[in-house]
């Protein structure tokens, strides 16, 4: 199946570049371009695409207010990709928060970009390495939480907790699956499991529910 992509970005050079990236992949084909905000959610309302390459800073209506705008939509199947050169703190907790399902770096190379744009498409979520590490420290630096976990993680079976600690290391289900001995197709569905009694649309989520819950706690830096 071909993922039909929509890239929203101010500047026409860079989305005739991720045009020309995206386009020459096999089962990848961007059905339309948008210069702001605005535009990116009529395109996304025409063409109803898998995905949305979304820059963060445009005219009329930035690329976060966008992307909350077209998530909030009932049955909103689209996913969104955020691409931007600003890797800073309120973005990327701004953009999560929004429901962005992955966050990238402008300067990342061309095959990321690519594998994040199947990756994300696919339903998963997918961090660069220095926004994952920012996220954490953002979270170093918030007050304590409160004492009890919403109330939503008592849903959640024994494997269940474990698994959603595990997800907020970053592990993928291979990994979990390796750390609690069972097969791969298991831990996918433990993951599922979590999510959906969570009420969360991704891994990136389940990251940020747990460490707002409090159950995990980011380690001091030196």
């Amino acid at each position: 199946m071909t993922i039909r992509v929509v890239i929203a970005d101010d500047q026409q050079l860079v989305r005739a570049g991720f045009r020309r990236i995206l386009d020459a992949e096999k089962g990848i084909a961007v059905v339309a371009e948008a210069a702001d905000g605005l535009e990116a959610i009529e395109a996304v309302h025409r063409h109803d695409p898998d995905l949305v390459v979304m820059d963060i800073r445009m005219p009329k209506l930035d690329g976060i207010a966008a992307t909350r705008q077209l998530l909030r939509e009932e049955r909103r199947r689209t996913r969104v990709l955020i691409l931007t050169t600003f890797d800073l703190d309120e973005y990327v907790y701004q953009a999560l928060s929004a429901g962005a399902s992955g966050f990238l770096l402008k300067d990342a190379p061309p095959e990321q970009l690519v594998t994040a744009a199947r990756v994300v498409a696919a339903g998963d979520a997918l961090l660069a390495p220095s926004v994952t590490r920012r996220l954490v420290e953002d979270f170093a630096q918030r007050p304590p939480p409160g004492q009890h976990p919403p109330a939503a993680v008592n849903s959640l079976t024994a494997r269940e907790r474990e698994v959603l600690l595990l997800l907020a290391q970053g592990l993928s289900n291979a990994r979990i699956a390796a750390h609690l001995v069972v097969s791969e197709a298991t831990a996918k569905t433990h993951v599922s499991h979590v999510l959906d009694k969570l009420q969360l649309t991704d891994r990136v989520q389940a990251v940020i529910f747990a460490y707002e819950s409090g159950l995990v706690r980011p380690r001091a830096r030196d």
